[in-house]
């Protein structure tokens, strides 16, 4: 369905046609008789299908306006497309089953509590062959008790990061931890005959130590942003340019390995539904006159991070060195992440 719209789509532009979306709805209709097996597809799935092709071309058009170079929208192989989408309707969910129409009831396994009226299913297909139905729902959101609290978070390497009440959250490094197993596998694949029923088992074992790779660093950031939101009115960070940093081929690895991005973007959502805020400040100079050898360098930093978004400018750095608060991963993982028990570091304006 894909593929044959987006052969219209380029037909027509050769042609010198245009061609709108609902040109391309109405298309399905005729498929649908060329082909009687879309018949055992929802009508909306089939839908949404058009729906995302002209999302796609929406988005390479942003790209190109922004001055970004761009190619053509791709074919989509049997292995490319990965979801199917059932929007408003064509679904039900009774108990631990996933009813889909013209699918069938499917046993699924929740891994919480469905809140909020339910809106659509999408179903994912992952590389390693497991499935899972994305749950859309409208919700309220739901404003926490203020704390009157505000905190300042540098992100790091060394550390995952420092925030200025002197925590400092252990990096994981899931990439340096998985690397190995990721590599034997990707040997043991580079053996096999491609397209072979051992390829196709070992490609599946590949794409689960990556699927596991994923997954331990999204519980990781949804945890620790998730602690900050719950306790902190004002979060403020660095406006960090991602794309820019990872240029520098020494440590784009493990500058995509930490996940700054997905961090900040976890942090920003949750806080808008809790009724936190989170501030975002030019970066530049919050590490001016610290050496790199100075354990107290980001902590310094995170102090300066959170004066400049309280609109103070001016550096703050402690007067006693007193021992920061080392936080695990595990510790992260495990929602321990819990206040400082000793006197946070003092500061003064310098």
């Amino acid at each position: 369905m894909y593929n044959r719209l987006l052969y219209e789509l380029n037909k027509a532009k050769e042609d010198g046609r245009k061609i709108k979306q609902t040109d391309t709805q109405s298309l399905i209709i005729k498929l649908k008789k060329e082909k009687p097996e879309l018949n055992e597809v929802y009508s909306k799935v089939l839908q949404m299908v058009n729906y995302q092709l002209w999302n796609n071309i929406k988005a390479l058009a942003k790209l190109k306006k922004n001055g970004k170079k761009v190619g053509k929208l791709r074919y989509k192989t049997g292995n490319s497309f990965k979801t199917l989408n059932f929007n408003q309707s064509g679904f039900r969910i009774e108990s631990n089953r996933l009813i889909l129409s013209k699918v069938g009831s499917i046993p699924i396994k929740l891994h919480r509590k469905i809140d909020g009226r339910i809106k659509g299913v999408i179903v994912k297909r992952e590389k390693s062959g497991r499935w899972y139905a994305i749950v859309q729902v409208e919700d309220e959101p739901k404003p926490l008790p203020k704390t009157g609290k505000a905190i300042g978070i540098d992100v790091g390497i060394r550390h995952f990061l420092t925030d200025s009440d002197g925590r400092q959250i252990e990096n994981p490094k899931f990439y340096e931890r998985t690397l190995k197993r990721i590599k034997i596998e990707q040997k043991r694949l580079s053996k096999k005959r491609k397209g072979s029923k051992n390829w196709e088992k070992q490609r599946k074992k590949l794409a689960k130590a990556y699927e596991k790779l994923v997954n331990q660093r999204n519980d990781f950031l949804h945890k620790l942003s998730r602690f900050y939101v719950e306790n902190y009115d004002v979060i403020v960070v660095e406006d960090l340019q991602i794309k820019n940093m990872v240029r520098n081929g020494n440590l784009a690895q493990k500058i995509l390995d930490a996940s700054w991005s997905k961090f900040i973007a976890m942090l920003s959502y949750k806080a808008e539904r809790a009724g936190r805020r989170v501030i975002k400040v030019n970066p530049r100079g919050t590490s001016e006159g610290l050496t790199m050898d100075d354990p107290y360098r980001d902590y310094i930093s995170a102090c300066r991070i959170k004066n400049r978004g309280s609109g103070s400018g001016r550096p703050s750095e402690p007067v006693e060195r007193r021992p920061l608060l080392l936080v695990t991963a595990k510790a992260v993982i495990e929602g321990q992440v819990s206040s400082m028990k000793q006197e946070v570091p003092s500061v003064r304006a310098g």
